[in-house]
């Protein structure tokens, strides 16, 4: 039977040595002029002290976190908004925009594979491998959801800079169909920028 899972990028779960409790977000500014950033998606620092949303495949990135949602001042309304997602305009800039980030470099999220990963075995030969993401910088402005997967095919036991780090597979009956997209895979993020220093962080 195939997976009921559909794409909706990262989903916090638990951190590493620790109780199956979510932690919770912290605030950072996103400018007005920042693309569409979706819950879900893995976030980054710009050069303005703000964030943005990662590239498409996450590759080299230094990630903050991943985006709950955020808060701003609708232009058309004046009045606050509160959103799983920040639409990339129709704020107002006499006013902060806030993002709320998953930002605990130790926080292990779930997120579904794109495609088939064979069978159980092989699988669970791919967890503490590394994987790219499958259109990590896209997302619904329907729901605000994003719709970033697991990139099967760039599986790579050595390659740290590839964003995800497999770490285990979600049991759950209802996506257990190792035969078809939607497994889904609980990952931790590589090259954090709050594990790097100022030198190392990759800020653009």
């Amino acid at each position: 039977m195939a997976n009921i899972n559909v794409a909706f990028g990262l989903k916090p779960i638990n951190t590493a040595g620790s109780t199956p409790a979510t932690q919770g977000t912290n605030t950072y500014f996103i400018g007005s002029s920042a693309s569409a950033i979706f819950q879900g998606s893995m976030v980054k620092a710009d050069n303005g002290g703000s964030i943005v949303i990662c590239s498409a495949t996450g590759d080299t990135e230094a990630p903050v976190g991943v985006f709950a949602g955020c808060e701003y001042v609708s232009s058309s309304t004046g009045k606050k908004v509160f959103s799983n997602f920040w639409p990339g305009s129709g704020a107002d800039t006499n006013f902060d925009i806030i993002g709320f980030v998953y930002d605990n470099p130790m926080q292990r999220f779930i997120i579904c594979s794109d495609a088939t990963l064979t069978n159980e075995a092989t699988a669970r030969a791919a967890i503490f491998e590394n994987s790219q993401f499958n259109s990590g910088a896209s997302g619904s402005t329907t729901t605000g959801i994003s719709s970033a997967q697991l990139d099967v095919a760039t599986l790579d036991s050595s390659n740290a800079s590839l964003p995800l780090k497999i770490v285990g597979i979600m049991d759950d009956i209802e996506n257990a169909d190792y035969t078809a997209a939607g497994i889904p895979m609980i990952v931790m993020l590589n090259n954090h920028a709050l594990l790097q220093s100022d030198s190392e962080a990759a800020i653009s």
